[in-house]
């Protein structure tokens, strides 16, 4: 490993060459991302069946996952299900609802998929027929459905022949030991049950019966992690075998414990093994933690070198720049965090956390009316800032402690983030090019092709993070697809950057889509006192009294 205070000087930049860095950013980026893992490129959604016969309702499920396994096995990159969940969520749907064609299509392009796999199933006794689909998103072609049939004790062997049929091709690679079927249909129940103690029942009888199910056992972690419990959590994991196929990341999920449970110096040990056998930025990421919380020197390592680490490895990560901004904040280094902090908000500008901590660092380097600016924002993305406003000078303007961001596993959730097709434009204007970009943008959003018009909003917004127009334009896509809470995020930004009625208008929708009728005709109030003859605002309005 590198000498941590080296690379520490390496990251200090001075005013101009922060500037040329923002400018070049997209170069760099690109660059540090030859050293990436290729992107998942195969969704595999989880089959659909009529459900006459009560056993069918998991089986939908295990087609998703037998199929993922395989192709991963294989190195051809299938989005695993917790990508798949996060995706999700952010569209707002249920994870066992059925979809159509076109909501199917919209998770594909959220997680960045080339390619899906959507089918169905049917049980007829203990047989079982399996029909499944191939989807080529980047070409826009639907290949035909493929058909596999047998008992449904060879459930593994029926749905390995079919992901070999329908995509071919893959290095073969050691999979990990297929449990008993009976062992494997608790698993699969308890991924599906909606109540952490029914979760963590299911799967305590897959280890009961098949004692040796590490998979079981770290889905068990993430039960009795969410139900607070990072005791039994952290005992759930340690069973986990050296030999384990999911050593490694059984050994990642103990760090994260041991973090919960505040034994720092344990936790260290246990992410430095583990990132001396093999690099990887969410151990980078999370060293910095340690070292955030328990302090740390040149020879276990800063936090900033562990955050400047874990965004060389993954430099679109919004969560590790922000970690490294906050790093160099509480290091009372204001350069530094001024860059970083403003890079995380490229790929987020709704980031709260990162608008107040930004605000800090811009006050100590005597900013202070863009502090004030910054810290104005924060508080309208978030109520425990407009709380904080109300406490005395010192409390409010102080970056609070406390807010550095632990990832909770190996394996990176974050959908499709800003393209990452923006040219070097040192010898250009950047506010141009924004502008460019904005252009398309609303071309597109007019043609209402969503995702490429996001895309070039986001180019937009990356270019120019205030951008007013850009904001609600992104605020309308997300209400176009269903997505309100989104868009109200991206609408606070674009009234803050400019206040519009049109903006409020949109606010005001997105509001009532969310059942706050206060809220959505405070909104409409304000939008008619920018603009008295608003015919949009008069007829929100209308919807709004009249109960619509």
């Amino acid at each position: 490993m590198k000498n941590p205070s080296s690379v520490n000087s390496v990251v200090r930049f001075p005013a101009a060459a922060l500037l040329a860095c923002a400018l070049g950013g997209a170069a760099t980026s690109a660059a540090a991302q030859k050293n990436a893992p290729p992107a998942p490129r195969v969704l595999v959604v989880p089959f659909e069946s009529d459900q006459r016969d009560p056993r069918e309702y998991w089986l939908g499920e295990a087609a998703a996952e037998l199929l993922t396994d395989d192709l991963n096995a294989r190195g051809l990159g299938a989005v695993t299900r917790s990508g798949r969940m996060h995706a999700f969520e952010q569209l707002h749907l249920p994870a066992a609802a059925a979809l159509s064609r076109a909501t199917v299509i919209k998770v594909g392009q959220l997680v960045g998929a080339e390619q899906m796999i959507v089918g169905r199933l049917d049980l007829e006794q203990d047989a079982i027929t399996v029909h499944a689909r191939p989807i080529r998103i980047d070409v826009g072609r639907v290949d035909p459905e493929l058909t596999e049939r047998g008992p449904l004790r060879d459930l593994f062997a029926i749905f390995e022949r079919l992901s070999r049929r329908l995509i071919e091709g893959g290095a073969a690679s050691a999979a990990a030991p297929r449990p008993p079927l009976e062992a494997f249909e608790q698993y699969v129940k308890g991924l599906l049950a909606e109540r952490p103690a029914s979760q963590a029942t299911f799967l305590e009888t897959a280890l009961k019966l098949y004692p040796a199910y590490d998979r079981a056992r770290l889905a068990l972690w993430d039960v009795r992690t969410e139900q607070g419990d990072p005791a039994a959590a952290l005992a759930v994991v340690r069973a986990v075998a050296d030999g384990s196929p999911y050593a490694r990341r059984a050994r990642f999920l103990r760090g994260v414990s041991l973090l919960q449970l505040k034994q720092d110096d344990e936790a260290f040990s246990v992410f430095k093994a583990l990132l001396d056998k093999a690099p990887d930025a969410a151990v980078f990421n999370n060293l910095g933690v340690v070292q955030l919380r328990r302090g740390g020197g040149p020879q276990t390592g800063t936090p900033t070198y562990y955050f400047t680490k874990a965004a060389d490895s993954d430099p679109d990560d919004p969560d590790f720049l922000f970690n490294l901004g906050y790093a160099y904040t509480v290091n009372r280094d204001p350069q530094g965090a001024i860059y970083w902090l403003r890079e995380a908000l490229r790929r987020n500008p709704a980031d709260g956390d990162a608008h107040f901590v930004l605000a800090a660092a811009l006050d100590s380097a005597g900013n202070t009316v863009e502090a004030a600016r910054e810290r104005e924002l924060a508080a309208q993305l978030s109520s425990k800032y407009a709380e904080r406003g109300r406490r005395t000078a010192a409390e409010s303007t102080a970056a609070p402690r406390g807010l550095e961001r632990v990832r909770h596993d190996l394996e990176s959730t974050r959908t499709v983030a800003v393209d990452q097709a923006i040219e070097h434009t040192a010898q250009q204007d950047q506010r141009e090019l924004a502008k460019f970009h904005l252009d398309r943008g609303r071309r597109l959003f007019e043609k209402e092709q969503d995702r490429e018009a996001m895309a070039e909003l986001r180019r937009a917004v990356y270019l120019s993070p205030y951008e007013a127009e850009a904001h609600l334009l992104i605020g309308r896509i997300h209400l176009r697809e269903g997505r309100p809470k989104e868009a109200v995020d991206a609408l606070k930004i674009s009234i803050w950057s400019q206040d519009t009625a049109a903006a409020h208008v949109a606010l005001a929708d997105a509001y009532l889509r969310l059942r706050d009728k206060t809220a959505a005709r405070s909104e409409v109030q304000r939008a008619l006192a920018l603009d008295p003859v608003s015919d949009d605002a008069k007829k929100l309005l209308a919807r709004i009294e009249g109960g619509g």
